[in-house]
């Protein structure tokens, strides 16, 4: 819709509602009044905004957020193989020695299946 308004001509402004101050003195919260409070604190010229990325550069800012979701999903998994070592036999792994892990080690380091099943999934997920 953003592009749809920008391409036929409208100004198109986004709100960070985030930092956007209510107003105390407000009796009515709908849609109507709101918007007059936004135009209001538009044309005062302290509306907090925030960027509309451009169309070509889309594509490569959510690659961008998939990476730094796979990142923190790899470290999560990193973390919980660490953890659960750590909790089941008191010693600790280093990260480094995570990544060398495969699956014939981890049945041959761990007695528990439940246990070895559960740093196997991860170790899947971290690989």
């Amino acid at each position: 819709m953003v592009d749809g308004l920008i391409d036929a001509g409208y100004p198109v402004v986004l709100v960070n509602t985030a930092a956007v101050k209510t107003y105390e003195g407000l009796k009515y919260s709908n849609d109507q009044h709101d918007a007059r409070w936004l135009a209001h604190l538009l044309r005062l010229g302290i509306l907090p905004q925030g960027y509309i990325y451009p169309k070509e550069h889309r594509p490569v800012r959510d690659l961008l957020r998939k990476r730094g979701q796979m990142v923190r999903q790899r470290t999560m998994n990193l973390l919980s193989i660490q953890n659960l070592w750590s909790r089941n036999t008191g010693g600790q792994m280093s990260a480094n020695r995570v990544k060398q892990f495969d699956s014939n080690e981890i049945d041959e380091l761990v007695p528990n299946s439940d246990l070895a099943l559960a740093i196997k999934a991860n170790l899947a997920m971290l690989q």
